[in-house]
């Protein structure tokens, strides 16, 4: 089972999301999906899917395999419905309703058309791009308009950069280390949290990796850039170090990778992320949690904080 944000940055606050979505049910079935959107000339249009066993016209999203993400989950859904390679931005939220004996619960984020061309198949026989108000008309089910309405207010402040602030993974022991505390490497679990956070980040389509010093953040980032062809640039101001010794200008540092546009992965520690998270969004917070392996996706528009989703582990929930 996948897992969600702890906490979505909506209109300059955080609110509450259940780690474990589909846990509040006693019966539930987990799915994720996305507001497919597009950009002609100057005008917004989203993608709206007809299903011909249903009847309905809806939003792309598919439930959970085993073993996924969410993020993973609903980029997947994307391309196969839809024929569409899309980019994820950021959370929309989660609906639920019921399904005959049990309640369907669906994570919906933002999507951007990255590639591709819509073939019908046997799920969806028609997709339609249409403006937002169109959408809303168009669309079978209550729920799926309340998507549409908070995927607006999303796009009416354009994305501009994307930050995710990644946790290394599970590193051996400090008490059963005797070396240099930058050597200590990931352990079997924290290597294949590094394994599984790949699926998950390609998600969001990184074009640039950075990484903290020790090696325990450039092994977790190592996977990643081996799938992606990107090399790593490694600085000790995007870790504990830099935010210990140099708070003004570790914080500069991650404003330069803001600046340049694209979306950045930055492998990190645990002391680091919430300080970075709250000099960034004028935040100060005693709950923001970083927890290993887990991912801070930080949406900007021009250099201002504009989304905060936070992603639990990738390993499976047990």
């Amino acid at each position: 089972m996948g897992n969600l944000s702890a906490a979505v940055y909506l209109d300059g606050e955080y609110h509450s999301i259940p780690k474990d979505p589909a846990g509040e049910f006693p019966r539930s079935t987990l799915a994720a999906g996305a507001v497919l959107w597009r950009k002609q000339g100057e005008a917004i249009e989203v993608a709206v899917v007809h299903r011909p066993h249903y009847d309905d016209w809806s939003l792309p999203k598919g439930k959970v395999d085993a073993g996924e993400s969410l993020p993973t989950t609903a980029a997947r859904e994307i391309y196969e419905e839809t024929g569409y390679e899309a980019t994820l931005g950021r959370l929309l939220g989660k609906v639920t309703y019921p399904v005959k004996d049990r309640t369907k619960v669906v994570c919906y984020w933002l999507a951007l058309v990255s590639a591709g061309e819509f073939q019908p198949n046997e799920e969806v026989d028609e997709l339609r791009w249409v403006d937002l108000d169109s959408a809303r008309a168009l669309l079978s089910y209550d729920v799926d308009v309340a998507v549409i309405d908070r995927a607006a207010e999303r796009l009416a402040s354009a994305t501009t950069s994307t930050v995710i602030l990644v946790r290394h993974g599970r590193a051996h022991q400090r008490r059963n280390w005797a070396g240099d505390d930058d050597r200590r490497p990931l352990d079997k679990k924290g290597r294949r949290q590094a394994e599984m956070l790949v699926p998950l980040l390609l998600a969001y389509r990184p074009d640039s990796l950075y990484s903290a010093q020790p090696d325990r953040c450039q092994l977790t980032a190592a996977p990643l850039a081996d799938e992606l062809g990107l090399s790593i640039t490694v600085d000790p101001l995007y870790g504990d170090e830099g935010w210990e010794n140099n708070p003004e200008q570790a914080q500069r540092a991650l404003e330069e990778v803001i600046a340049r546009g694209g979306t950045s992965v930055v492998v990190s520690q645990g002391i680091s992320i919430p300080q970075a998270i709250a000099r960034l969004g004028g935040l100060f917070l005693d709950d923001i949690e970083a927890k290993k392996a887990s991912c801070w996706v930080l949406s900007f528009s021009e250099g201002t904080l504009t989304g905060a989703d936070y992603l639990t582990s990738p390993l499976p929930v047990k």
